[in-house]
């Protein structure tokens, strides 16, 4: 098992690529590979950059990698409020997925601040 794969977070990402997935199935099929596709490729950014940062023996690169991965998360919950502005995906949807957002974000942030203080 590698190190990053005991951590929280990563596995909680993971489940919100799962979420993500789950919700680009109830898109129209014309926004699937718009919409869609931008929803997958920001979700999977997301336990990747994890992955990747912590497997870095430079702290500062495990930061900058850790960072991208917030944006990454960010991304996601812009483009799926964007979903439900049009009417994509309803409330319900966003509820489901969004405490698995809230809780990623909070876990990525604590592990990016620890980062930091061993500078």
């Amino acid at each position: 098992m590698y190190h990053f794969e005991k951590l929280e977070v990563w596995q909680l990402s993971r489940q919100v690529v799962i979420a993500v997935y789950q919700v680009i199935n109830k898109l129209p099929i014309e926004e699937r590979f718009a919409l869609g596709d931008q929803l997958r490729r920001a979700a999977i950014s997301v336990p990747s950059n994890i992955a990747e940062g912590i497997s870095r023996v430079a702290v500062r690169e495990t930061i900058h990698f850790l960072e991208i991965a917030y944006g990454s998360l960010m991304e996601v919950y812009c483009q799926l409020q964007i979903a439900l502005d049009l009417q994509y995906i309803n409330e319900d949807d966003l509820k489901q997925i969004k405490p698995l957002i809230f809780k990623t974000s909070k876990l990525l942030n604590g592990l990016h601040e620890s980062k930091k203080k061993s500078l």
